[in-house]
Formats: structure tokens, sequence, C-alpha cells
């Protein structure tokens, strides 16, 4: 196939204009302008941009064991949906991801069930227990792409540094949810204007924020990389941005709820608003996109996190955390960032594409030729999310109804069309 007249935009090459980009037998053939065409199919992209598939470090596909919630098959027919090309599953699945054995039935099952390249991510201790370390080198070996305990953090901080060690050895990187449960005290939303209109117990930033300190200061100590997940505080950018200053081997996401939205947006006791880290204070939201803009933090992922209907009906108080994310992260991203002024196109496609695929060794985020033919078609038309369209078997967003800007046309994995 030949994409024509799209809006190319490739920060590996430094491409960012109108050309063609032609594809065959699973791989990038040739990128450039007015290209020959012989026997290929052609779609006119004129208006859109065409862009390596986004690669989402941070999904929960609730598969094996929590399927009425999301199926591989579910999940990643929604990231294709929402141009991603490739997800990363964290391991809090029933049971936890924590074993080659497991992680090889997982990529077997992918190629049957997933309309998108999968990298699936270990789990650091058994069972996530918090007490005994996975064996990381055997889940390395099997596919493995980083280690997390994603839903929690491991408290033990001794057991914790020797995996970290451990995993620095076999350069397996840690994706690091950081809270401290102990400070946590039943909080169900962030401590804040929220919480106070609500009456309902808050989430502290310290319960973030002490153990990103700390897990940036072990990844310094034992040179494992730490990428820190849904970062969501102010604070938690500066210690990011402070590690990096220091040579330390970190990185670091954020997501586009917690870029986009802030806790005074909370109508009411509704558990669509309701996720972990909590939507935070005007001012991190305001701390977040600022840094995005300067360059402390190198993706933007998902947290994607289906729930029944039935669980998010229950109020903040007993609903489960977490909302959906894969159908909504370009068009929130394009509308806060891009119209928003805080960075351009390609500056979105480095933290969606390309840094994504760097920090988990993947082969995407680029169009150089011979590479997967991994693409995204997308604009920036105007358009509504409309929950009752997604691909998703989780409806759970607080963004339902939203204006945005950002429209995915067409998603390819390997040359093949999955949207």
């Amino acid at each position: 196939m030949i994409l024509r007249n799209g809006h190319v935009i490739d920060p590996v090459n430094g491409i960012d204009g109108i050309c063609d980009v032609r594809f065959a037998d699973g791989i990038v053939t040739a990128v450039g302008e007015n290209l020959s065409a012989e026997d290929e199919q052609e779609l006119d992209c004129r208006g859109a941009y065409v862009v390596p598939g986004f690669v989402d470090l941070h999904v929960h596909l609730r598969d094996p064991g929590q399927t009425a919630k999301e199926t591989l098959r579910s999940g990643t027919e929604a990231a294709a949906a929402g141009g991603y090309t490739a997800v990363a599953p964290m391991p809090n699945t029933t049971p936890a991801t924590d074993s080659a054995e497991k992680i090889t039935a997982l990529l077997r099952r992918a190629k049957e069930e997933c309309r998108v390249k999968l990298l699936p991510i270990t789990a650091v201790t058994i069972d996530q227990a918090g007490t005994e370390i996975a064996d990381l080198t055997a889940a390395k070996c099997a596919g493995a792409v980083a280690m997390s305990e994603d839903g929690k953090s491991v408290m033990d901080i001794t057991l914790y540094r020797e995996a970290l060690k451990k995993a620095a050895a076999i350069g397996l990187p840690m994706f690091a949810h950081c809270e401290d449960k102990n400070l946590v005290n039943g909080g169900v939303i962030n401590q804040g204007v929220a919480s106070e209109k609500l009456g309902l117990p808050g989430i502290t930033n310290a319960v973030e924020d002490v153990i990103a300190a700390r897990d940036l200061i072990l990844a310094g100590e034992t040179g494992c990389h730490m990428h820190l997940c849904h970062c969501s505080t102010a604070f938690s950018a500066k210690l990011l941005a402070a590690a990096k200053e220091e040579g330390y081997p970190v990185t670091g996401e954020v997501c586009p709820h917690h870029f986009a939205m802030c806790d005074d947006e909370i109508p009411s006791d509704d558990a669509n608003y309701k996720m972990n880290p909590p939507l935070r204070s005007r001012k991190d939201m305001e701390a977040l996109r600022e840094a995005i803009r300067d360059g402390v933090f190198d993706c933007i992922s998902t947290d994607h996190a289906p729930h029944t209907a039935e669980e998010k009906a229950r109020g903040f108080a007993k609903a489960p955390f977490g909302i959906v994310g894969s159908e909504t992260a370009f068009a929130l991203s394009y509308t806060t960032l891009v119209k928003g002024g805080y960075i351009d196109m390609t500056g979105l496609v480095r933290l969606m594409s390309t840094n994504p695929s760097r920090i988990a060794g993947h082969t995407g985020g680029t169009l150089t030729v011979g590479a997967p033919a991994d693409i995204a078609v997308v604009t920036g038309e105007e358009c509504t999310i409309d929950a009752s369209e997604f691909k998703s078997k989780g409806r759970n967003t607080p963004f339902d109804g939203r204006r945005v800007y950002g429209k995915v046309l067409a998603t390819f994995v390997d040359g093949r069309r999955v949207y």
C-alpha cells in the first residue's frame, strides 16, 4: 500500500512534511514525495497526519482472570482504535504475570487474539505478594520488556533494592507505581477541593512523592533503569527532573487525564472520576503541562483501566480505581498539548511513539525504511468523545461527551489494517 499526500511525521528521521509512505510485506519500503505506483493499493491521507503507531507502556487488559472487564481481544481492539500498534499490559491479572511460563502463554495467545503487538511486563515479586523476587532473568528471556508491581509499590525496601540490582544486571527496566500504602489511610480522592466538597477521605501528594523520591534514589544507587508511572504531582515532576540532572538512569510518563483534568472539575460522587493516582489540583495539572513542555517527561501512557458499569456505580467510597484511556488519549493529548501550545505535533509523536518504543526496547516508533509498518493515520479535526462507541468493554471515563480535537482514521500493524 501507499499512503498518499499525508503530513508525515517521524522524529527519528527528522521528517515533518507532506509526502508518501509505501509498505509491503509488513515493512516500510519507501518514504518520499510522489512515489511511483505499481500494483499497490492507495489511501489518500490528504489533510491527515501519518505517524509511527503509538506505543502504550501502561495498560490493564484484565486477562486472564478479570475478563468481565476486558479481554486481550477487546483491549487491543480499543488500542487499535486509539492509534496504538503496541501495548504493554501490567502484570496485576488473576493470577499475576510473574513467570516465564505465564509470559510465554500470554504471547502465544496474543498471536491469535490480539489486534496489536503485546509487550509483556513481569511482576517484581511472585504473585505480587511483595515477599519473594520473581525469576526476572527467565521472564526477560521469555519476552518481558520490564518489571512492575503496578497497582502498588514494593514496600520492603531491602527486597526491592535486591530486585533492582538483579534487574540492572540483565538490563530490565522497572516501571514504578509510586504509592506509599502506609500514607493512603483509606483515601479515595485527592486531598483538596473535591474531597472537602464531597466529604470523602483524601489522598495527599506525599503518597506519591515519598515513593517517587525513594525509587529515583535507588535507581541512582543500583543502576537500574527506573521508569516512573503515571506521575501526577508537581513535586514528582521536580524529582524526576533532578534525578535526570544527576545522571540517574530514569524516565517518566504522564497520563492524559492528569494533564487534561483536575479535581475541581469533579461534579459529584461519580466514580468515573476515580483513579489512582487521583485527579490532582489545578496547580499540579498545570505543572505537569509545563513539565511536558520542558521535556521532563519522556512519554504519555494511558493507564487504561477498564471496570464494569456495576462496579463504577458504587460511588467513590466503594468503586475500584481506574478509567479507560486507549481510545481518548490521542484526542486529549492533541487538544491539551498541541492546540494548547505546549508542544508541536512532532513532540507529541515523540511522547506517544518514539520514546516509549525506545524505553521498551521495541522496534516501533519510526517510519525508517526496513522498520515494521506500524502506522497511525490521525487528524486534528474536532469531534466528541462518545463512550458508547468504545471498542473496550469499559465505558468508565470522565470525558464522555467532551468536545476535543483529534481523531484516529486508520491503524496498521505490520502493514495490516487493524482499524
